[in-house]
């Protein structure tokens, strides 16, 4: 069985991916590595983790303008997140998202941390505006 979520597009694309789940802001400037996309702040929820090619899931992001570059260096070097989930978006995140076509939603119909547990598969259809939970 799959659930289907309703949401609100920001970055247009489809990808599908494993749920990492990050209660914690995130700062692309400062809290991820660019050239491997590990988490090296050691003061995160998912410090040590890698973001590469995951359902990114996390309330929004915070810091710097700059880390909108930080989210297109991590395209460029194959590290980034497949797409990205926030319960509310803000520019940072939501520019790096589009400058990179990187799949962003936000604002689902249902709370994500409630819903999705770190290894869940789920697809984002952030063009059609929903995300599935894929079969547990």
């Amino acid at each position: 069985m799959t659930i289907k979520i309703e949401c609100r597009t920001i970055a247009r694309g489809v990808a599908e991916g494993e749920v990492l789940l990050s209660e914690d802001a995130l700062s692309f400037l400062g809290n991820v590595d660019p050239k491997t996309g590990v988490v090296v702040d050691p003061g995160h929820a998912i410090y040590g983790e890698c973001i590469k090619d995951k359902i990114l899931v996390f309330p929004h992001g915070k810091g710097s303008t700059v880390g909108s570059y930080v989210i297109y260096q991590l395209k460029k070097n194959n590290v980034s997140p497949a797409a990205m989930i926030n319960i509310d978006s803000e520019p940072i995140v939501a520019v790096g998202a589009i400058i990179s076509d990187i799949p962003l939603v936000d604002r689902l119909d249902k709370d994500p941390f409630t819903i999705f547990k770190d290894g869940d598969r789920v697809k984002v259809d952030s063009t059609g505006g929903f995300v599935e939970l894929m079969d547990r």
